[in-house]
């Protein structure tokens, strides 16, 4: 170990690894540090408050305790995680100058990143299954979405996730990286990390599309054929009441939709040539910081049942504090 480098087994002896990485953040300029950490404050105690308040809502009125409201309180907490994951080192590396990050902890970083972003993909698609259920199938929902295929719908791509992100890091750690230790990010995303590598990275970079395919494609293919079916079955509402009241279950959960999607989309589905760094790190910022802080508005503010609730939840709590 010397000057903030290791020598990396099997590699010849004129071969190092960094042992740390240095996070430049979303800026170089010193005189907006105080802003951005302001800012980021602001929004991740707004996403803290806002999610737990969601699951706490949920968990506490038993008239919500149906899949859909099942799914989003799951959503809730995958959001709260991926914000957690990197917005408080982002802060915390702004607070004391130092924009370091060890070797491990980069790596345990990335781990959790993919894990519940691919968690908040699938969870998308599932929300977008529930809903195609609901209104295609009214009479059969009870049954095809049971207690049973709730468990299934959430466990099974935790499991996935779990996989995946596993393989990411693996693949990750096998890499050599050189002289440049400088990462043109607020926290270790796979791509920034793969430029930095001096060894070859291909396998990486195949296991990415793979896997952007299967949990960003794939589940946007699956919510757009659910749409599809379901402005299909609105369309023969025969009551505009009830074309109204079918839509508006759908409307907060295409707004997520479109933001979750279009960002993730632009990262790891178009070609690079068109990608910059300015580009990552704002795309970044939509789905770790901006989504998760917007989904509790999202789905409160036109849900009634859920706004009773979260204003039980309030009432309960000044009173037992009073």
């Amino acid at each position: 170990m010397f000057m903030g480098y290791r020598i990396t087994p099997m590699e010849p002896s004129n071969q190092t690894s960094a042992s740390e990485f240095i996070l430049l953040g979303l800026s170089e300029k010193p005189e907006q540090e105080t802003f951005l950490f302001s800012l980021f404050l602001c929004m991740y105690l707004v996403t803290v408050v806002g999610n737990l308040l969601i699951i706490l809502a949920i968990s506490s009125d038993s008239h919500l305790h149906t899949p859909m409201y099942f799914f989003l309180a799951n959503l809730s907490l995958v959001d709260f995680c991926l914000a957690t994951n990197t917005v408080p080192k982002m802060l915390v590396n702004i607070q004391t100058g130092s924009k370091s990050i060890s070797y491990p902890c980069c790596l345990t970083q990335m781990y959790f990143f993919h894990f519940f972003g691919i968690m908040d993909s699938v969870l998308i698609a599932v929300m977008a299954y529930d809903r195609f259920v609901a209104i295609c199938h009214p009479l059969h929902y009870a049954t095809i979405v049971s207690l049973h295929v709730c468990g299934l719908l959430v466990g099974g791509p935790m499991v996935f996730s779990c996989f995946v992100s596993l393989i990411h890091t693996l693949l990750m750690a096998r890499l050599v990286f050189c002289s440049n230790n400088e990462l043109p990010h607020y926290f270790c995303d796979l791509t920034p990390l793969l430029r930095l590598s001096c060894t070859d990275t291909s396998v990486n970079q195949i296991f990415v599309l793979i896997v952007a395919g299967m949990v960003i494609a794939a589940p946007f293919i699956c919510i757009l054929a659910s749409y599809a079916r379901i402005i299909a079955a609105i369309v023969k509402v025969p009551s505009a009441g009830g074309r109204k009241k079918a839509f508006s279950t759908c409307s907060s959960h295409l707004s997520v939709v479109a933001l979750f999607y279009g960002t993730t989309i632009g990262v790891y589905l178009c070609p690079s040539s068109v990608r910059t760094a300015v580009k990552e790190k704002a795309s970044a910022v939509m789905y770790t910081a901006v989504t998760p802080m917007l989904n509790p508005f999202i789905y409160s503010l036109r849900n009634r049942d859920l706004n009773g609730a979260l204003r039980k939840l309030v009432n309960k709590k000044i009173v037992s504090s009073s």
